[in-house]
């Protein structure tokens, strides 16, 4: 987790996990015949991204003595929802004494589970002061999710000073780059009639920034592989440049990868709605969220607005429930 403390042959380990080829990640600790906590850490997060929970869960008991507890924790917090609010004590209580004892990877597991409750001020008084790279990426992460562009400006520069051409240093100001230019590719979800429609802002001000985006996630692709992470990175780029052919190239090279992708299924959500396509295809890939990713935050906001439409439907609709036939004769 600490690149100054990392030997080596963990350097393919590490970048295969940031660019999301997390197969490969878990072929390369399986060649590790050493025994080491960080290969173990990459190894076991690796399984949790590709939501093999069980094979975490079964391997790491709840008796380990090790860091390797935090990645059951995870495990248990992204299979088992009746656990989550069971697993954010735990953290709570854990980050009550001194976090500078505590091994790395208890403060980036209780970052990423604090993100996904979406408490995101929670996740930086945790992250604060530590320098660590994947510290410093969650805590820009955070700063973007509450619009604080400024202030992940200036995480990201300490991230370049640090190590500027580390993968994670690359990914993160991709990332900021695609934010400066508010492509809004997270739902902001209103009902229209009977269902609720997607909408997608892409500002079209900040071009340079997405082609420089675009530019470190080719780079990356060159270096190591195309991954979905790297090529759905690219197809926002493309969406924001309005070159919706492009975009839908790509993205079709990620169905056929993973036909059931969230990050795919959501950009092509935006690129069905940009380039005012039938509502069928916007409407299939609606139904494959809500059916395939029922825990995803776009789900979560889909239902609540529903809830609230009907809501209002019952409380302003009309009183009387007779035919307009009846009503007239």
């Amino acid at each position: 987790m600490n690149r100054n403390n990392e030997v080596s042959e963990l350097i393919d380990v590490e970048n295969a996990f940031y660019i999301g080829n997390y197969q490969t990640c878990i072929n390369e600790c399986n060649k590790i015949s050493k025994a080491s906590l960080e290969k173990d850490i990459f190894m076991y997060r690796s399984y949790i991204a590709q939501h093999k929970y069980r094979v975490v869960l079964d391997e790491i008991k709840p008796s380990n003595d090790t860091p390797l507890l935090a990645l059951r924790y995870l495990a248990e917090y992204m299979s088992n929802s009746a656990r989550k609010e069971a697993i954010v004590s735990i953290f709570d209580e854990k980050f009550q004494g001194d976090i500078n004892e505590l091994h790395v990877v208890w403060i980036i597991v209780g970052a990423i589970i604090y993100c996904n409750e979406e408490t995101y001020e929670t996740a930086m008084k945790v992250l604060v002061g530590n320098f660590n790279l994947e510290c410093l990426s969650l805590h820009m992460h955070c700063l973007l999710k509450m619009s604080r562009v400024d202030l992940a400006k200036q995480v990201a520069t300490t991230m370049q000073e640090k190590d500027d051409d580390a993968t994670l240093t690359q990914l993160s100001q991709a990332w900021l780059n695609i934010q400066i230019v508010s492509i809004a590719l997270v739902a902001r979800v209103a009902p229209t009639g009977s269902r609720v429609k997607l909408f997608v802002l892409p500002y079209l001000q900040g071009g340079e920034k997405l082609q420089d985006a675009f530019f470190i996630f080719q780079d990356l692709c060159d270096k190591f592989s195309p991954t979905l992470l790297l090529l759905n990175g690219q197809a926002v780029c493309y969406i924001g440049q309005q070159k919706y052919d492009d975009a839908e190239q790509v993205l079709r090279e990620c169905l056929n990868r993973d036909p059931n992708n969230y990050d795919t299924l959501i950009n092509l959500l935006a690129l069905s709605q940009q380039r005012d396509k039938s509502s069928s295809q916007f409407s299939r890939y609606l139904a494959q969220i809500l059916d395939d990713h029922k825990g995803s935050s776009l789900v979560a906001a889909y239902n609540k607005r529903q809830a609230e439409f009907d809501r209002l439907v019952l409380q302003f609709g009309p009183s009387n429930s007779k035919p307009i036939d009846e009503i007239v004769a």
